[in-house]
């Protein structure tokens, strides 16, 4: 406890208290009676050169300002003629005294008269006015008395004493005085210094007990010091400290959070593209054998029907088609995953670019016996964006309904019209997707059946291509399921309309 701040608060103020009281006892002692005996001389002196400017050698013109001065003053005066005699006395008696400065000289005989040689031999040697002050002892009452002596324009002397005991005594009781008062200080200034150090703490405290906490993460606690002063500074200072702290290890948590899920899914990506370069390195294999194959068959001319001929031709053109496919999905995954892949946006009606893929698939729906509905919103609908982008976001989504639609074989592709979007929405009859696939299908070479994506080749790129092209366009897209089946949908922009505006 001894170490606290509040103890050593404490300690130096009582301390600090007791050495001004003891200083000032001190200074009472030694100096006190001297400043006083100074004073008192200043005081006497100014009353006696009044006295020597009035008096004229008439003691009842100035009757009242002697007793006037010997009252205020406390003081005995007395005026000796040239003779030494008494003519006036402020006291009952004169007195018996003898220069306390000068211990061998005795006092006159009782029967002896009282002269000025006897008073003070010296006197009728001074100069008239001149201030002369000695210590002279009453040997009758045996009272050492503060006598200033003066010779007035007259010839005549005054003496003015003040008893010595007095002033004395007066610096003993202020002395005494000091102790008192200077114990009561103490001992109040105690409880003070005690009170003020420990509200001086206590904000240090508590800012210590929020240090402590915000050193173990804990950052609900604030500061309630209130003031401007350094104190409160101080506290402010550490609200802010935690308030940022607490921000940025929220963010760094956040983002370590992120990076252990960007980590774990590079690890994944990583993964599925060791296992596509498998799965394409197979995959071009074979048609790359069954062009070799039947090219060399062409060259060699092992078949000279003109059918043959034909359908070696076609086998050779639908393998090309297929690497062509997949070689410009690693084009785009390339592209995207460099950050080259951009857009170029223009004007275009969202409507006649879905009528115009329809016309290109309306023979792959025939083959397939797919049947295609539509509910688009209006003949004509201008949207703004990358026409060709977005061609290839309608081609990948007709793409995944072709390759999983069911036995019922629809496909139903609707728009609508929603504020300043146009949203696209490409249905097909099947199978619902998992429920724990359907934020991983937007993921590059994800499968959701790998079995059956192997059987229509493809390579789970073409909805992470979707969703590269839509991000940057910044509009939205997904996929749910519904009755029946799955929808695949993407928003555009729509461009407003003149009039409308006007």
């Amino acid at each position: 406890m001894i170490k606290s701040i509040r103890a050593k608060l404490f300690m130096f103020i009582t301390l600090l208290l007791i050495c001004f009281i003891s200083l000032l006892w001190i200074l009472n002692s030694m100096y006190l009676e001297k400043y006083y005996i100074n004073k008192k001389k200043n005081i006497l002196t100014q009353n006696a050169n009044t006295i020597v400017s009035m008096y004229k050698g008439n003691i009842s013109d100035i009757q009242n300002e002697l007793d006037r001065t010997a009252n205020i003053t406390g003081s005995n005066i007395d005026i000796r003629d040239k003779n030494g005699k008494i003519i006036y006395m402020s006291a009952r008696r004169p007195p018996e005294e003898k220069n306390s400065n000068n211990s061998s000289q005795q006092k006159p005989p009782p029967d002896k008269p009282h002269n000025l040689d006897d008073y003070d031999t010296k006197a009728k040697e001074y100069p008239v006015g001149k201030i002369h002050f000695e210590n002279r002892m009453d040997v009758q009452m045996k009272i050492e008395f503060l006598t200033l002596v003066v010779k007035l324009s007259n010839g005549d002397v005054m003496a003015t004493r003040v008893p010595l005991v007095s002033i004395k005594e007066s610096v003993d009781i202020a002395n005494r005085f000091v102790i008192i008062i200077g114990s009561i200080i103490i001992f109040l200034g105690s409880i003070g210094a005690y009170l003020f150090s420990r509200k001086f703490t206590k904000p240090i405290l508590e800012v210590n007990n929020i240090a402590r906490n915000m050193a173990k993460f804990d950052f609900s606690q604030k500061c309630s010091i209130s003031g401007n002063d350094e104190i409160g500074q101080l506290g402010q200072s550490v609200n802010y400290l935690s308030e940022e702290l607490d921000t940025a290890i929220t963010e760094l948590n956040e983002k370590n959070q992120k990076l252990e899920e960007d980590i774990e899914k590079e690890r994944k990506i990583d993964e599925m593209r060791k296992e596509f370069i498998s799965s394409v390195s197979h995959e071009l294999r074979t048609p790359l054998s069954l062009i070799q194959g039947y090219a060399e068959g062409l060259i060699s001319n092992v078949n000279e029907s003109e059918e043959d001929r034909n359908f070696y031709c076609d086998v050779i053109m639908q393998e090309t088609i297929k690497m062509n496919k997949l070689v410009r999905d690693l084009l785009n995954l390339s592209q995207i995953e460099s950050g080259y892949f951009q857009i170029d946006k223009s004007e275009f009606d969202i409507i006649h670019l879905i009528n115009y893929v329809l016309t290109k698939y309306k023979s792959i729906f025939t083959e397939k016996n797919v049947k295609v509905e539509t509910e688009l919103f209006g003949e004509t609908c201008i949207v703004y964006g990358d026409m060709v982008r977005i061609e290839q976001v309608l081609t990948n989504y007709i793409n995944n309904a072709i390759n999983h639609v069911d036995e019922n074989r629809i496909i139903k592709i609707t728009s609508s019209i929603d504020s300043d979007k146009v949203r696209v929405n490409v249905f097909n009859t099947g199978k619902h997707i998992p429920e724990d696939s359907l934020k991983k299908l937007w993921n590059s070479f994800y499968k959701v059946d790998k079995a059956r994506t192997r059987a229509y080749g493809g390579y789970g790129l073409g909805l992470s291509i979707v969703k590269a092209i839509q991000d940057l366009h910044k509009s939205a897209y997904g996929v749910e399921n519904i009755n029946h089946g799955v929808n695949f949908w993407f928003e555009i922009n729509k461009v407003k309309d003149i009039n409308n505006n006007n």
